[in-house]
């Protein structure tokens, strides 16, 4: 009965448009158990267009003079990616549940689709059996990688004779399964070091590395597409921690001096990438991840910024990286807390200033009412470092904006509203306070900080 429905929305959506020059490209589906009521499409980062789900939880998009190529399309909060060609009737089931592994494509354009996300779920398959080869000679890791490698272009070789595909598809289709393969090789050499725990990084041949030769660093068909983005993260990671631990650390295997290694990749990236929106994304990853984890100290910060703005200057997310430089200066030590409010229980808004008010040692924690898990671990955790630190206040933080929600969880677990509160402004709040991980810390001591970046389970 499904299918039969299905097949008559594709023929009601095709059967006004003959297949000439101007048949309009089609993108349409049903989603089971929906979490939003809108579908978003989107070409990079630029929306496209978007439609509502109908009383069937059902949508339909129409579109004309469309670029072939990758898009994405997003049901909050989730989102997967399709390709699309000029005269495309594209149909998409899924269910929420279980979105990417209940995702079937149907209709002109669906073996492209089909292909792709089975790529997807097998390179997910596949990484358990990976993360075990970790740990192999850097000849042995290689051939395993390989043969994944080589097991998914063969697939990709039979569906080329079944079935006409362009040559952008194609390209598409390989990338894909390559860039899949290749991050596995440029992370080996740090997975490789935690797993034998030697703090030496087993010698490594040219030819383990010989892919690299047909990198393409500035391909803006792949600049959004994940797979793609994140080999581009780790080949700056290996090829910066390889020359900074060669040359930079008196021989050693453990880079020491953090502000020398961003910069170094810093370097790394603008000597190779021209492709711009490569480039700034690039730039904010290494800005976001110096910033918000190495902890440095105020000068180091500064020293970062003003070589990020040499390199960058005119960067997309500029905005951001100062936003979050200033978010970083206050919350060093001996700095008063920042000005950032949060709600109690009968809804009025209180700031952590007067939350920290007086001689009391405090200490801040977060947990979020869609982690469940989380929250009871952090609360047990809690319960024992009260007992360690009876002088302490604990003041526990929701990361969320929903007061049902937060004080159903508070209810259900018992711990009362004595020294909970939850968020008035959601992104503001862990914008101000770098709240870059649930197991985060603040202790603050006569209403200054002394550590902005402890962890709840290593106090």
């Amino acid at each position: 009965m499904y299918k039969y429905s299905f097949c008559l929305l594709l023929l009601s959506l095709t059967a006004c448009f003959s297949d000439d020059k101007d048949s309009p490209t089609i993108f349409a589906g049903e989603i089971i158990n929906p979490t939003s009521q809108t579908v978003i499409l989107y070409k990079d980062d630029v929306v496209v267009d978007s439609a509502q789900l109908d009383m069937h939880n059902r949508f339909s998009i129409k579109l004309k003079n469309i670029e072939e190529g990758l898009y994405n399309f997003r049901h909050a909060p989730q989102y997967q990616y399709v390709y699309l060609s000029k005269g495309d009737s594209l149909l998409v089931r899924l269910n929420t549940i279980y979105f990417d592994e209940s995702l079937v494509f149907s209709g002109k354009g669906e073996e492209i689709n089909n292909f792709l996300i089975e790529v997807f779920l097998n390179t997910e398959e596949e990484e358990k059996a990976v993360n075990s080869y970790f740990n192999l000679s850097p000849e042995i890791f290689s051939a395993k990688i390989d043969s994944l490698r080589e097991t998914k272009i063969s697939l990709l070789e039979e569906l080329r004779k079944d079935i006409e595909l362009t040559p952008k598809s194609i390209e598409m289709a390989k990338a894909s399964i390559d860039y899949s393969a290749y991050i596995n090789k440029e992370k080996y050499p740090f997975k490789h070091l935690k797993k034998n725990r030697d703090n030496l990084v087993t010698d490594i041949s040219d030819e383990f590395y010989d892919y690299r030769d047909d990198l393409n660093f500035d391909d803006k068909d792949l600049t959004f597409y994940t797979p793609y983005y994140d080999y581009m993260k780790r080949h700056f990671d290996n090829v910066a921690f390889t020359h900074c631990s060669e040359d930079c650390s008196d021989g050693g295997r453990v880079i020491k001096d953090q502000l020398h290694f961003n910069q170094h990749k810093l370097k790394l990236i603008d000597s190779i990438v021209k492709e711009k929106k490569l480039r700034d994304n690039l730039f904010r990853n290494v800005a976001m991840t110096y910033f918000l984890k190495v902890h440095d100290n105020v000068e180091n910060n500064k020293l970062f910024l003003e070589n990020f703005h040499k390199l960058s200057n005119n960067n997309d997310h500029i905005a951001e990286i100062h936003s979050l430089y200033e978010s970083v200066i206050k919350m060093q030590p001996n700095h008063e807390l920042p000005l950032v409010n949060v709600i109690d229980s009968v809804g009025n808004s209180v700031s952590l200033t007067s939350l920290a008010e007086g001689k009391e040692n405090v200490i801040f924690y977060f947990w979020t009412v869609n982690n469940p898990r989380h929250f009871e671990n952090i609360t047990r955790q809690v319960s024992k470092l009260e007992k360690i630190y009876p002088e302490t206040k604990f003041i526990g933080i929701s990361l969320s904006e929903l007061d049902e929600n937060w004080k159903s969880m508070i209810g259900t677990s018992g711990i009362g509203f004595k020294n909970q509160y939850r968020s008035e402004e959601d992104k503001k709040l862990r914008a101000t306070l770098i709240i870059d991980g649930l197991n985060k810390a603040i202790l603050v001591k006569d209403g200054i900080i002394v550590d902005a970046y402890k962890d709840m389970y290593a106090l």
